[in-house]
Parts: C-alpha cells; structure tokens; sequence
C-alpha cells in the first residue's frame, strides 16, 4: 500500500494536483480488467471518464475563450478540438508515464494494456474527472495550466490553408450540410482554360472564385465565401 502512496504522490506531482481524496484518484486509475479480477474492487474508472471528458471541454473552452480574445469561433472550436482530442490525451498520458500508475488486470497488463492508446484516453480523462469531483473547476484548471497549456502554446488553425476545409467543418456543424460547389465557366484555351465556380451555403451565402484547375476555383470560391462570414 504504500508503494501505491508513492507512486501517486509521484503522478501528482506530474499532474500538479495533489487530491484531497486519494481514493478518487485510485478509483481514476482503477481500469474496468482490475474490477473484474478482484471480486472486493466495487468500481473502476469508466464513469469518471465521462466527467473528465465534460469537464476538460468546458476547461479547454474557458481557457481559450480568456487567452485568445480575437479569434474567431471557428478557430476556438478548432483550437479546442486539438487540446480534447484522443490523441492529444494519449500523447499527454505517455508524457506523463500513465501507465505505470494504473491498476489493470493480469491479461490486460501482459496485453500491453499500460501502452495502449484508449486506457490512456481513458484514465487521463477520468483523472480529470476525479480532479473535478475533488477540487470542483478549479482543480481541473490547474491539472490543464500543467499540463496541457505548455504542450499547446503553439496552436495554429487546422484549417489554415485551406479554405475548402475550414468551410467545409464550418457548415456541417453549423447545418449537418457540406457546401455545393457549381463550375459556372470556363474560359481560355484548353492548355490554360481558367475555371470559375459558385459555392452556395445551406443559408443562401454564395461566394465566387477563378483558377486555374476546377480545385483552385473551389478553393477561391470558399475563400470568398469564408471572408463574408463573421464567426468562422
């Protein structure tokens, strides 16, 4: 027992969060394998992982929200995708040695269980979530200026460069319908033919672009239409 005192006294110090309640953090680290191996164990991590997802997003959007006031709502949701992400998770988990400090079953363990992607997902997470139920936001934050905030001081859109994409995640999530592009010229000799085309949003906005090839004209057809828009 108090190996496993050590070794969270250590992760809080990864972490920059020392609990309050230890048993929250152990029930974190607790995977779903170890419950089903230890007939006393009553609970394991997969609740606190649905919290922890809650609340790193709303953390996430706090933060970016008060640090980055003249970005625009595209880019936010952009810049928060990227902190949330799994893989953002994971790649912090590995940063942090999660798995050392993980409860798991025996065939889970031997499986590889400590290194695989969605138990680290999946703990970081519900570390989160007993953060919250612990310290409440506050704790969270703390645990994300730690270790998230360092990690993605260099965000830039995902989006940028290219405008069909970024027009593209724009209106599925603001409508569920992708953008209709229409070629309505061409113009030019065959080996320098110049292309325009139309694109047409789900709420009427049009946009007009020209190139060289049908790819170029869309993605200054999307462009147009993306400078018309306030919010992405």
């Amino acid at each position: 027992m108090r190996l496993r005192k050590n070794l969270y006294k250590e992760l809080e110090g990864r972490l920059g969060y020392a609990f309050k309640k230890k048993n929250l953090l152990d029930m974190a680290l607790t995977h779903r394998s170890f419950r089903f191996e230890n007939e006393e164990v009553n609970n394991d991590n997969q609740q606190l992982e649905f919290l922890g997802d809650a609340a790193l997003s709303l953390t996430a959007a706090d933060y970016l929200y008060r640090n980055m006031v003249n970005e625009r709502e595209g880019v936010l949701t952009s810049f928060r995708s990227q902190m949330t992400s799994g893989k953002a998770l994971t790649m912090l988990a590995k940063e942090i040695n999660l798995g050392r400090y993980m409860k798991m079953g025996k065939g889970e363990e031997r499986s590889g269980g400590g290194m695989r992607a969605s138990n680290l997902e999946d703990a970081l997470e519900s570390i989160l979530g007993a953060a919250y139920l612990d310290g409440g936001l506050k704790a969270v934050q703390k645990i994300f200026k730690h270790l998230f905030v360092p990690t993605f001081a260099g965000l830039k859109d995902v989006w940028e460069g290219n405008p069909k994409g970024k027009l593209q995640e724009y209106a599925q999530r603001r409508w569920k319908k992708s953008p209709q592009y229409r070629i309505i010229s061409r113009s030019g000799p065959p080996h320098n033919t110049v292309f325009k085309v139309e694109t047409v949003l789900a709420n009427g906005v049009k946009g007009i672009g020209t190139g060289r090839s049908k790819q170029e004209a869309e993605a200054a057809s999307a462009a147009d239409v993306l400078s018309q828009l306030k919010e992405v």
